[in-house]
C-alpha cells in the first residue's frame, strides 16, 4: 500500500494547512495539498495527503475517514496512480494565411 491518500468532499475553505493539520492527528504528514482551478484558484473539492508510514495511512483512513472537516464528511482512500492522459481532441490551432501577403488569406489561394 502507497503511503500518499485520496480526501474527497473537501470544503472549498479547506486550505493546505488545515488539511495537513486534521491528518496530523493521525500521524506524521509528509505533505498536504488541496487541488485548485487554475483559473479560479478555488478548491476543486478534493487533495492528496502523504503520511510518513504505511501504517499511518492506514490509521488515518480507518480513523479519518466518514469525519467531518470544515463542516464537511470527507472520504479518506489510498490514491491510485494518476493515468496517462489522452488526446482528448479538439480543435487544433495553427496555419493562417499567407503570410507572405501580409495576413490573412480567407479565399482561395490565387498565387
Amino acid at each position: 500500500m502507497s503511503t500518499k491518500l485520496f480526501v474527497g468532499g473537501l470544503s472549498w475553505d479547506t486550505t493546505d494547512e488545515s488539511l495537513r493539520t486534521f491528518f496530523a492527528t493521525a500521524g506524521t504528514v509528509v505533505s498536504a495539498t488541496v487541488i485548485t482551478d487554475k483559473f479560479s484558484g478555488r478548491s476543486k473539492g478534493f487533495g492528496f495527503v502523504e503520511m510518513s508510514s504505511v501504517e499511518e495511512a492506514k490509521k488515518a483512513m480507518e480513523t479519518l475517514n466518514g469525519q467531518t472537516l470544515d463542516g464537511r464528511t470527507i472520504a479518506v482512500n489510498e490514491a491510485r496512480p494518476q493515468e496517462p492522459r489522452q488526446n482528448r481532441g479538439g480543435r487544433q490551432f495553427g496555419g493562417g494565411g499567407d503570410h507572405r501577403r501580409g495576413g490573412n488569406d480567407r479565399g482561395g489561394r490565387d498565387w
